[in-house]
């Protein structure tokens, strides 16, 4: 078994099957989290032999965190990574949006990145320490059209970090969070139109959407414990340069 082992949700697909694969190449041990057991099942199939151990877990099952968490922590392969992607999508706008969607996509988005890490951040600083990432987005820092909800959830995560940043320091524990930008991930095939496909591409400097090898790839570095050893309470917008971008024409 490898040296080190890296958890890893919504490990499925998208951002979180790309950043599987990944460190799985890069010899990590991976926790392969999902709450849809059919992907988890097609992900290790794509694997064989491979240090992966994929464990069906809803991020809203606080008894399921707890006991991964135990397992976690008797891991040969001492934990010191989590990746926080498990997350849903939302195109409604202010008007259309209801309590109950704002509710949903909190549940899963913030509270759900923060159950899970206050169960590991003891066992990551009993293994000496490590990194938590949130997979956050562009539209916690921007106001874009459509994402009320979205955009509440992902903002929240990032002043989630800032604070887990300062206040997991002492136990060595990095936490930074990821801004992507428009993504070629299913969630985003879900929610895009043809028509919002192209203002994207009107809007993104690079004139494109990322990939998540593209995404997974900021991950390890920040996960790296060498690399991004000084890096905590950062947000990091791999984007395209839209966040960057004023007038374009």
């Amino acid at each position: 078994m490898s040296a080190r082992s890296i958890a890893i949700t919504g490990a499925g697909s998208g951002i979180g099957r790309a950043a599987t694969h990944l460190h799985l190449a890069r010899g990590w041990h991976v926790f392969a989290l999902d709450r849809d057991a059919a992907a988890l099942k097609s992900l290790a199939a794509e694997l064989p032999g491979a240090s992966i151990e994929a464990v069906p877990l809803d991020v809203t099952d606080e008894a399921g965190i707890d006991a991964f968490a135990a397992h976690a922590a008797a891991a040969q392969a001492p934990l010191r990574a989590l990746v926080n992607s498990a997350g849903l999508g939302s195109a409604a706008r202010f008007a259309d949006t209801t309590p109950e969607l704002m509710r949903r996509l909190y549940e899963v988005n913030v509270v759900g990145a923060f159950a899970l890490s206050k169960a590991l951040a003891p066992v990551l600083e009993a293994n000496g320490g490590g990194s938590i990432v949130q997979i956050a987005s562009v539209s916690g820092i921007k106001g874009n059209l459509g994402r009320a909800a979205y955009g509440a959830s992902k903002g929240a995560l990032i002043t989630l970090t800032k604070v887990m940043a300062v206040e997991l320091a002492p136990g060595a524990i990095r936490v930074n969070a990821i801004a992507p930008g428009p993504i070629e991930t299913p969630m985003v095939a879900q929610h895009h139109s043809a028509e919002q496909r192209a203002e994207w591409h009107r809007t993104v400097p690079l004139r494109r959407y990322g990939t998540p090898e593209e995404i997974a790839e900021a991950i390890a570095f920040l996960c790296d414990e060498e690399r991004a050893s000084y890096v905590t309470g950062q947000v990091l917008s791999v984007d395209g340069g839209f966040t960057a971008a004023g007038l374009m024409a």
